[in-house]
């Protein structure tokens, strides 16, 4: 990613309507492991969305009070799903129910763990438990700021593009 933000702030949605259009991509590592944060603390989540989002200029839980990011987080529409390499937190994947849809709300690897498949493994994961879980349709969107791997990676699991939207960017990226 470049230091230097972009004017326009561009999202383009993706989503997956059948389950036969996933392309799973799975890697064998015995140091790796995926669990379910089945109480999430703030502090925790704080740690894992800094630590993914900061290189990526993710905002917008930063900005929600600790009472207003433990609703979120202890929501029983939401799972989180924490991947460990060798017992150290290496990424994450959280998924929000929304009726008879499951959006991938947020998906990313703590920097050190990129270029080694993790990232495919994890999304693929996450994908397969939103299935797994009933959805009708899974989601997840992706934005200029994204790391460049992102929208290739959502198109070679299976998802398709059903929307692109531009926008003048958000003051909360620019800092």
């Amino acid at each position: 990613m470049s230091d230097r933000i972009p004017d326009t702030f561009i999202i383009t949605y993706l989503h997956m309507t059948d389950r036969a259009q996933f392309k799973p991509a799975y890697i064998i590592d015995p140091g790796m492991a995926i669990k379910r944060l089945e109480q999430p603390t703030v502090p925790f989540y704080r740690f894992l969305y800094d630590s993914v989002g900061d290189q990526l200029r993710w905002r917008d839980r930063r900005l929600m009070t600790d009472e207003e990011l433990h609703a979120a987080i202890t929501d029983p529409a939401v799972s989180i799903y924490v991947l460990y390499v060798d017992d150290e937190p290496a990424g994450y994947v959280e998924l929000h129910r929304l009726g008879m849809d499951t959006e991938i709300e947020y998906f990313g690897l703590i920097p050190g763990n990129m270029g080694r498949g993790l990232g495919k493994h994890l999304l693929s994961f996450g994908i397969e438990q939103a299935w797994n879980d009933g959805a009708e349709r899974v989601l997840v969107d992706t934005c200029n700021l994204d790391s460049l791997q992102a929208l290739p990676n959502y198109l070679k699991r299976g998802f398709e593009v059903y929307d692109v939207q531009s926008k003048p960017m958000p003051d909360r990226y620019k800092t």
